[in-house]
């Protein structure tokens, strides 16, 4: 039997340099829709409930798209018709986006440019297990991280850019979007689609029977199982058991709202709630369908493989969840806690204001720039030690980057901080994916990758529910303080990585 092929380092290039546009619209999300729902009049205590379509989208979109990814075949091969598609709805939503005039018009693009960059984005980490060996895959989702953090440090910078360089202004009437942003992500929506385009024209996928045949090989060279076709599920069992724990789940959430408005706490915290109702219901969808033995619908398949993913899995769960949680109290807060820490005021329509949020662009592009220089190293690094130790060390740094935040109140010392930003941020961009790859059957190498980023989304709706809550609760609204609790969920990150089980 024939082995999968090892690629060369530009056809593992090509493959990679669609995320780069990817990240530009991603980047152009994270530096800049607070500065948006600012300008469009949103108080600092509800961006995290604005911010919450984002990863409730990809919370409902990538398992959708990694079932379906899984399962196609067509002139365009398996994963490239969703890199197309999404890269043809997100270059749209980021022309739109800059062009709103009330803020529920720009929570509704975010929510459409969220749903867009998922659509793209989970089919490309399973095209890094479809097309690399399993030895080839931390250097290919190193690829990624290196495009990611080009990608966002030219969209990062890009707002400051059209300022300083090109005397477009940052400053408008106040409600109204600046032109240096809007030309931002006019930018941004021509680059995701020519990158994207890029890979899909260079990229050739395997067909099902080649990937079956490697697949089998790569079965009898470990002596493992790497598919799951003969995997046997009783679903009358799992049908009653998901029914009684979607009703236990549905009652739960329903009684936390309930206390939620009893106690009239903010509503921000209703995500979590509500959450929990959907799952409750969703489980007990699925079973109720199993009880009636309609097994292959995909709600059931999701459902199956996400309470049997394997134990790998469920570990680097943990490491992602506090992983994220961090990332998201940095991408909610950083511009309100830099404009009113650094810069001293709150004034949205103010030139200092303007400023910081510039220098956060700035800051951005540090981090995601420093990442694509780490990204190189992560390899090697990986190899003299192991993927567990190069991610601890990663984290650590990640996690004192934010945590020193705090106590620095001169802009440019802030670059410090994001330098260990950077280290984390690339090790999160490749190790846990090439952990997870390998402990993966081929055969659900896309819904997997689709659940796993449940372990991104959860965090990001748990920070989007209860940072706000906390702020305003303990922290007087002050934003630099999310910057804190950031840092300590990502040392904790740093601790729990030790933990997983890596079968690389």
């Amino acid at each position: 039997m024939a082995r999968k092929p090892h690629l060369s380092f530009w056809q593992i290039w090509n493959m990679s340099v669609g995320f780069f546009g990817i990240q530009f619209g991603f980047a152009l999300q994270n530096a800049n829709v607070s500065r948006i729902f600012q300008t469009l009049g949103a108080d600092i205590g509800n961006l995290s409930i604005l911010w919450v379509a984002a990863p409730v989208t990809g919370l409902i979109v990538q398992p959708i798209i990694g079932h379906y990814s899984d399962k196609t075949w067509g002139r365009l091969g398996r994963r490239r018709p969703y890199f197309l598609a999404g890269a043809l709805l997100a270059s749209l939503a980021l022309l739109i986006m800059p062009n709103s005039h009330v803020l529920w018009m720009a929570a509704g693009m975010l929510w459409i440019l969220d749903a867009s960059i998922n659509i793209s984005m989970e089919p490309f980490r399973a095209f890094v297990g479809d097309m690399l060996p399993g030895e080839q895959r931390t250097q290919g989702f190193a690829m990624q991280s290196f495009f990611i953090g080009t990608g966002a440090v030219i969209a990062s910078v890009l707002p400051w850019i059209m300022t300083n360089w090109l005397n477009i202004s940052n400053t408008a009437p106040e409600g109204v979007i600046p032109p240096s942003v809007k030309w931002a992500f006019y930018i941004g929506g021509a680059i995701y689609f020519i990158t994207v385009l890029w890979t899909i024209i260079t990229t050739k996928e395997y067909p099902p029977e080649q990937l079956k045949a490697f697949d089998e090989e790569e079965e009898e060279r470990k002596h493992t199982s790497v598919t799951t076709a003969a995997l046997i599920i009783n679903h009358k069992e799992k049908g009653a058991k998901q029914s009684r724990n979607g009703i236990i789940w549905l009652v739960f959430g329903a009684l936390l709202t309930f206390w939620f408005y009893e106690a009239k706490l903010t509503k921000d915290l209703y995500v979590l709630s509500f959450g929990l109702v959907a799952l409750g219901l969703l489980m007990l969808i699925s079973g109720v369908m199993q009880l009636r033995n309609k097994n292959e619908a995909a709600l059931v398949e999701i459902m199956n493989d996400m309470f049997n993913m394997p134990k790998t899995m469920l570990q680097l769960a943990f490491v992602q969840f506090f992983s994220w949680f961090a990332l998201f109290s940095m991408w909610i807060y950083t511009t309100p806690a830099v404009t009113e820490y650094v810069f001293h005021t709150t004034n949205t329509a103010s030139a200092a204001y303007t400023n910081g949020a510039d220098w956060v662009s700035i800051l951005f592009a540090v981090y995601n720039g420093f990442a694509a220089i780490v990204a190189w190293f992560l390899t090697p690094l990986a190899k003299a030690t192991s993927r567990k130790s190069a991610h601890a060390i990663s984290l650590l740094l990640g996690g004192l980057g934010l945590f020193s935040m705090f106590f620095i109140h001169n802009q440019y010392l802030l670059i410090i901080s994001m330098l260990g930003v950077g280290v984390a941020w690339a090790s999160i961009l490749s190790i846990p994916y090439a952990i997870l790859t390998n402990a993966l059957p081929h055969d659900k190498m896309g819904i997997y990758m689709g659940i796993f980023n449940y372990f991104i989304v959860i965090p990001q709706i748990v920070a989007a529910a209860i940072l706000g809550f906390f702020l305003q609760k303990f922290f007087h609204s002050e934003a630099i303080y999310a910057m804190i609790i950031g840092g300590v969920s990502m040392l904790l990150a740093s601790v729990l990585i030790l933990f997983v089980k890596d079968n690389g």
